[in-house]
């Protein structure tokens, strides 16, 4: 850790290649259910973990409480941004349709109030098809929105097993969902 904070960034090779998997595995993947995202957050977390290493103050334990920080604040990061990005889209469809026919817009909302309702059916079928508490951590995490720490309380677990348990359940709904897709 000296070594790397002096300036010799191949000393942190080995720690970030020791804390990559549980970070990616434990807290980003969890938060972000979308393996693209969480690899992308993953090697921001790693990069900002090598920018400022020199930051980092030695309190006798391991780096990893650090390293999490770093990955959970990059992780509201994609979700502060996923949520602008809505916004704007929805801001954008808003100046698009009071600058259009009216009776384009209804069409259009029509179609897009049928296509959420297709996809709200199939989203519920494939929970359907997982098993109870999978399809509970889902629904309290990312249908309700709870803090993690509410989920494990509800399902009787710690937080770390939580976690587990939720990328566990958004891999089996995603293979359900591929699949109903694929036929």
């Amino acid at each position: 850790m000296e070594e790397a904070q002096a300036g010799n960034l191949d000393a942190m090779r080995p720690i970030l290649e020791r804390y990559a998997p549980p970070l990616y595995g434990t807290v980003i993947l969890p938060r972000l259910g979308d393996a693209v995202s969480a690899e992308d957050v993953l090697r921001d977390t790693l990069a900002t973990a090598v920018e400022k290493i020199k930051r980092f103050t030695w309190q006798g334990k391991s780096i990893y409480p650090w390293l999490r920080q770093i990955a959970i604040n990059k992780v509201y990061d994609v979700h502060r941004q996923s949520k602008r990005s809505r916004r704007l889209a929805d801001a954008m469809v808003h100046e698009v349709a009071t600058e259009s026919d009216p009776d384009s817009h209804a069409d259009a909302q029509l179609m897009a109030d049928q296509e959420r309702r297709s996809h709200r059916a199939r989203i519920d079928e494939t929970l359907g098809e997982l098993q109870e508490r999978y399809r509970t951590a889902i629904e309290l995490r990312l249908i309700q929105e709870l803090p993690r720490e509410e989920c494990a309380k509800r399902l009787g677990v710690t937080i770390g097993t939580f976690d587990v348990l939720l990328f566990r359940a958004v891999r089996a709904f995603r293979k359900h969902f591929g699949e109903d897709g694929a036929s």
